[in-house]
């Protein structure tokens, strides 16, 4: 069971393992697209990194008026590589903890707290900046995609290629797979 109310703030950061390999935009800002490994189809325009995964923006989303998205973690036209593990498998804590970061509690069916053994790497973009992905799956959610059940998105080729955050009371989030993106130069 998810604690809708608890939106963890993370707060730890390592140093990003990924290196993206980037080019010099117009302005002198270093710029990468990420494409798809299977087929190269550009899956973002273009983006800059950001030093760490900004902290999700606070959001009282049991008040909103309309159901739908939080505000994005990341401005757009920007990216991040997140250090820790996030998506599934989800995997039993013996204590409480957030099960991803910006993400709240989780517990199963016998109330043990769940936690994220998913790949660390991610490259973490708003949602927004993606281009020509489907939905293939969702978890359960009432008003968008959850990251419990994994991957979700899809290249135009069929290879799946990110997770999707985008439910109500979680950060709004695209999670590129570092093992199924590439980035290329401008």
């Amino acid at each position: 069971m998810y604690d809708r109310r608890d939106q963890d703030q993370g707060t730890g950061r390592a140093a990003p393992k990924h290196r993206a390999p980037a080019t010099e935009g117009a302005a002198g800002v270093k710029a990468v697209v990420f494409v798809c490994v299977t087929c190269e189809a550009p899956l973002t325009g273009p983006l800059t990194r950001l030093p760490a995964v900004p902290e999700a923006p606070y959001y009282e989303w049991w008040d909103a008026e309309e159901p739908g998205p939080s505000p994005p973690t990341v401005p757009s036209g920007c990216y991040a590589i997140e250090t820790e593990p996030y998506g599934a498998p989800l995997v039993v804590s013996e204590a409480p903890a957030p099960a991803m970061p910006r993400y709240g509690t989780i517990s199963n069916e016998h109330g043990q707290w769940l936690v994220s053994q998913g790949p660390r790497g991610n490259i973490v973009i708003n949602p927004d900046d993606a281009h020509g992905l489907e939905l293939q799956h969702a978890s359960s959610a009432c008003c968008g995609a959850t990251p419990t059940g994994g991957m979700n998105q899809l290249c135009a080729c069929g290879t799946l290629v990110a997770t999707l955050c985008s439910d109500c009371c979680c950060p709004y989030e695209l999670h590129l797979s570092a093992d199924h993106v590439r980035a290329a130069g401008l």
